[in-house]
């Protein structure tokens, strides 16, 4: 298996590991390693857009009669604040 170093990490940073490795009941090296783990399977796969999240968060939850619940895409542009001025 490999190893990996990794220099310069803030002292932040290393305690907040430290925290979450306790409260997974696991050391800092294997929390590490499943963050990378997670990371990297979720990097391979397209990124999911809001409605195909609640799709899957809410299959065979919803009720609407006849109706299927297809919620749309949000865009991916930045939307234009609302104006309050006359």
């Amino acid at each position: 298996m490999a190893q990996i170093i990794v220099r310069n990490l803030e002292d932040s940073i290393r305690d907040k590991l430290r925290d979450r490795a306790q409260s997974h009941g696991r050391s800092m090296e294997e929390e590490v390693r499943d963050i990378l783990r997670v990371a990297v399977a979720l990097g391979a796969s397209e990124p999911r857009r809001l409605g195909s999240w609640c799709r899957e968060q809410f299959a065979g939850n919803a009720d609407f009669g006849d109706e299927a619940f297809e919620p749309a895409e949000l865009g991916g542009g930045i939307p234009s604040p609302p104006s309050f001025g006359s």
